[in-house]
């Protein structure tokens, strides 16, 4: 880099965007890690790695789905800097459970973070990038935004909307120099697993719900993906090699979890998927 591009990472007290955030300080960027809550043990944790390698990173407040937090750390960066450079789109959750018995509310929520949140954020800095001719946007899907799973359905409304828009919106901002790019990690060893909401219906009357035998499978399954996961780090490291890269793909898959599922999607029919799918998972 000719001088010292400034990136921001949403989601960053945990995972995948504490671990981008540390990796694009270490290499130069002056990066603002955001999160939701500041002066808790999570965003010390980042503030006192940075302070001990004196990191160019800042901590900021951030709330992906309040219009206000959004404009207010957008346009703090850009008053501070001047310009934006990167942005990775990271925050967000899994709400798991079966659709029939997940709410409306929940369902609200978790497209408020997962997909609204980040729409939020694009508007906000596209208009910056525009002006400068030149910006970089990573958005975090997921394996899960290519291939759905059961119970899972509202987590991958929004990770499939999410790559469709993306898709969209690299046709239009590319005159203006703007790169979009997707990332999409297969199962990763981060507080995700930890977070996982699950729908408050299932969870109050689990025992009389209609798909009890399908999320007692689903769950041993999930279980199974947990203990064979890779380190957030691992993406972080994709993460970064997108964004340095002259003429970066638009796709990146993380995982050998990913790849072999995508892999396996391409080459089998709906139906022969399907049935693929229900043999791994002993649905």
């Amino acid at each position: 880099m000719t001088r010292q591009e400034i990136a921001l990472v949403t989601g960053s007290s945990t995972g995948i965007g504490f671990e981008t955030s540390i990796a694009l300080a270490r290499n130069g960027f002056h990066t603002y890690a955001s999160m939701r809550n500041i002066g808790n043990g999570r965003s010390n944790h980042i503030v006192n790695v940075a302070r001990k390698e004196n990191l160019p990173l800042q901590v900021i407040h951030l709330d992906v789905d309040n219009d206000k937090s959004v404009l207010d750390a957008i346009n703090r960066i850009k008053r501070e800097k001047g310009r934006i450079d990167i942005v990775i789109n990271n925050a967000g959750y899994a709400l798991v459970g079966p659709f029939e018995e997940t709410s409306m509310e929940e369902i609200k929520a978790q497209f408020e973070t997962n997909l609204f949140g980040t729409i939020r954020i694009m508007q906000a800095v596209i208009p910056i990038m525009r002006e400068q001719r030149r910006g970089t946007i990573v958005n975090i899907t997921s394996l899960g935004g290519r291939v759905a799973l059961p119970l899972d359905s509202i987590y991958h409304g929004t990770k499939f909307a999410l790559e469709g828009i993306s898709e969209s919106v690299k046709y239009e901002v590319d005159p203006f120099g703007i790169k979009i790019i997707l990332v999409e990690p297969g199962a990763v060893g981060s507080n995700f697993w930890k977070n996982l909401k699950l729908a408050k219906t299932s969870s109050s009357d689990s025992d009389n719900s209609h798909y009890i035998q399908l999320t007692n499978n689903m769950s041993e399954s999930f279980k199974q993906m947990e203990q064979n996961t890779i380190h957030p780090s691992e993406v972080a490291s994709v993460i970064l090699l997108a964004v340095m890269t002259d003429d970066p793909a638009f796709r990146y898959q993380v995982g050998k979890d990913a790849v072999m599922l995508l892999e396996t999607r391409r080459n089998l029919s709906d139906r022969d998927f399907e049935n693929f799918i229900k043999k791994q998972f002993n649905l």
